[in-house]
């Protein structure tokens, strides 16, 4: 490792950079960092650095709380390795490169804490069945500004500018500024526009197997929230920041490929594939319990309901956009499931794991695939509704025996942990909990963070 540590150390500083800052997602998603001079790489990536593994138990507010024996344990390290292949520069900050890492415990062994490394857990068993995984991740966003009393407001509202570009959507070129730095990333960004609410955004990303598309996006997330910062404004993937206006989602496509990359989505008649209906089986088997992870927080549940875009059932059609599970109408190598549960300011990780999970579990139990929905899938009585709220959801996801065995015990119970702590906080402080408006609870709890 010292060897191959001296080497990354020469070629980076022949790159001009000379800080790497080491980064992973912690289980709420948020960006965890720690900047490391290259000129002392050997010493300080050679064996670490180490954090405290509170981190995983640590809350948007500052709190620490156990789970997993974290606290009980007395705090102890995880050590980060870092992937070398996930070095990317930051074209904004000359000399800087993101290097994601992995987290281990002191003794060698895996932390399956990490959602890193639960999400390659959950590939490992793919692989068993000769599968892997290729995911495809569209994420919404808004970007905000303070006003004149110090709130935090759309950064315009001009309506009716969906799928438009250009001054009349971003007036202070803030977001072309962004989709240049990103491109210069090569993370695969390849295009963005104005979507359907005032100073709403999308950025479209190219699909690419699991674990590198799950690290791109934890990266574009990363770097979309620092770059808009710089322009003295805020971007915010939360699902739902205003109440007059729609929420961001985060849909991801998804297939399977063979070893040799062929899509195994299809039966080569132009119908799905026995796997494909497997994998439809289970992420609608298990669609309550992934409903938490992929919608995790109390605001995420004020952007879901009948006729708002969003999943109502855990019900799959063909090109049907009401419906929990799409399937797009490309086939050949195009064949593929589009999941449209998720909520933007999701863990590209959990959200990843955890659909992939479901659809394994499919696969494992040899699960039959529901009937599919035809038109307005909102009214599909036959399918049942998703949970019509964040504590319906985690119940769901702590009875899910078939989720915990996929994903990793440590990881779920320091997710229901988190997450209970945040519903019980959320019911003490406004008044009404039942009420579909956005609270000031849920800004000064979310807004900056996700």
């Amino acid at each position: 490792m010292a060897h191959d540590l001296a080497k990354l150390r020469e070629d980076l500083t022949s790159r001009g950079i000379d800080i790497l800052r080491f980064i992973y997602a912690d289980v709420l998603g948020l960006t965890r960092s720690k900047d490391v001079l290259v000129s002392q790489l050997e010493k300080a990536a050679h064996s670490g650095p180490a954090f405290c593994q509170g981190v995983w138990v640590t809350t948007t507010r500052g709190g620490v709380l156990d789970a997993g024996n974290i606290a009980s344990d007395g705090l102890q390290d995880l050590v980060s390795q870092l992937d070398p292949e996930t070095i990317t520069e930051l074209p904004w900050e000359p000399g800087v490169a993101y290097a994601i890492v992995d987290a281990f415990n002191p003794d060698g062994t895996e932390n399956l804490f990490s959602p890193r490394t639960v999400l390659r857990r959950v590939l490992e068993g793919y692989a068993k069945h000769g599968l892997y995984p290729v995911v495809g991740p569209e994420l919404e966003f808004y970007i905000a500004k303070k006003n004149e009393a110090g709130k935090w407001v759309r950064g315009h509202e001009r309506t009716g500018q969906v799928y438009t570009t250009g001054s009349t959507v971003d007036p202070d070129g803030t977001f072309l500024r962004l989709l240049r730095n990103l491109d210069r990333m090569n993370i695969g960004v390849f295009a963005g526009n104005h979507e359907f609410s005032p100073s709403q955004y999308e950025i479209n990303l190219w699909h690419s197997e699991a674990l590198n598309a799950a690290d791109r996006t934890f990266m574009f997330k990363s770097a979309i929230k620092d770059i808009v910062n710089r322009d003295g404004k805020l971007a915010t993937f939360l699902g739902k920041p205003w109440s007059d206006e729609g929420g961001s989602g985060f849909h991801l496509h998804f297939s399977v490929t063979d070893e040799h990359g062929n899509n195994m989505m299809h039966n080569g008649a132009g119908e799905l594939s026995e796997v494909a209906k497997r994998l439809i089986a289970g992420i609608t088997a298990n669609a309550n319990g992934l409903t938490a992870l992929t919608n995790p927080t109390v605001n995420a549940f004020k952007r879901l309901g009948p006729d708002t875009l969003a999943p109502f059932r855990s019900n799959w059609g063909y090109d049907n956009r009401s419906c929990m599970v799409r399937v797009p109408p490309e086939r050949g190598q195009g064949t593929r499931l589009e999941i449209r549960v998720g909520d933007g300011g999701a863990n590209p990780y959990l959200v990843i794991a955890g659909i992939l999970a479901a659809g394994l579990d499919g696969i494992n139990r040899a699960l039959e695939c529901p009937p599919d929905a035809v038109g307005m899938a909102y009214d599909n009585e036959g399918a049942p509704t998703l949970p019509l709220t964040f504590t319906e959801a985690l119940d769901a996801l702590e009875a899910n025996a078939h989720l915990h065995e996929q994903l990793s015990t440590q990881l779920v119970e320091t997710f229901l942990v988190l997450k209970r702590d945040e519903i019980e906080r959320y019911n003490e402080q406004v008044s009404d909990p039942t009420t579909r408006d956005v609270t000031q609870w849920e800004i000064d709890e979310y807004l900056l963070d996700y």
